[in-house]
């Protein structure tokens, strides 16, 4: 087993961090003791979750309210992943929406926020976290990627190629940050059960159930993994398994799959 790489001593920044991956990842590392900037679009919903943190594991946390789908919200967030008193030495870009209609469907703006806050936010505080954390000598980027950046996707077409986005980008920046210290991992699971489906609108009932994830054992198993070493992690083994067969198999067959 490879060792992991001891805990850091600075704040961890979640962004989207009120429900589904973005809370797991919250309370995982206020259990691990770190103190936590939360970063998401409503007010109350954060401030309930920083008490409930507060109380729960007596550890420090900030709230920022930003919309990560905007260039504001966007500075916003950056500047305090940059600000040198209070080093942010973890960072999860975990913000994220889907859209699972046809493309052509759904209006052109709405697939254009999608970019902004699935791809967009991800390269503005990533930018911020490398000048900061690279002058430290320390800290880890965490990307929550997904394993539909793998494989074509008719009816979530530009969620699926931003997720691909993310998952390159992070290995490029493993590549370019190695030996300075920082780390950078792109965890890409599959349909996991949180709230995201229900707020894009999908149905889902036709997903068999050995297809679902849990929340808590995907962070579980990502954080694990950034701190071993990976670059890539994909939660659970039956889809290391499905991603190993998309490897394996002709982008013809894939495709024919995906369609059925």
């Amino acid at each position: 087993m490879t060792a992991q790489a001891p805990a850091l001593p600075g704040w961890a920044l979640v962004t989207g961090a009120t429900a589904g991956l973005g809370a797991a990842f919250a309370r995982r590392l206020a259990a691990e003791g770190r103190d936590l900037v939360l970063v998401a679009r409503t007010q109350a919903r954060l401030e309930s979750m920083a008490a409930e943190l507060r109380d729960r594991y007596a550890v420090r946390v900030q709230v920022l309210v930003a919309d990560l789908s905007t260039a504001e919200g966007c500075a916003v967030v950056a500047a305090r992943v940059a600000e040198p008193e209070q080093p942010v030495d973890t960072l999860v870009n975990n913000a994220g929406i889907g859209l699972y209609r046809p493309f052509g469907k759904a209006p052109l703006a709405d697939e254009q926020r999608l970019l902004d806050l699935n791809v967009g936010s991800v390269l503005t505080l990533s930018y911020a976290a490398v000048g900061a954390m690279k002058a430290r000598g320390r800290g880890e980027i965490v990307n929550v990627s997904s394993v539909a950046g793998f494989v074509p996707r008719g009816a979530s077409t530009t969620y699926a190629a931003g997720k691909a986005w993310v998952t390159s980008f992070s290995e490029g920046l493993a590549l370019l940050l190695a030996g300075t210290g920082v780390r950078v991992t792109a965890i890409c699971p599959g349909f996991t059960r949180t709230e995201f489906h229900a707020r894009a609108k999908a149905d889902m009932s036709g997903t068999p159930s050995w297809m679902w994830l849990d929340a808590d054992r995907v962070v579980a198993e990502g954080l694990a993994d950034a701190r071993s070493g990976a670059v890539i992690s994909v939660p659970s083994k039956r889809y290391k398994g499905l991603l190993l067969l998309v490897k394996v198999l002709p982008r013809s067959v894939v495709r024919w799959a995906v369609s059925r």
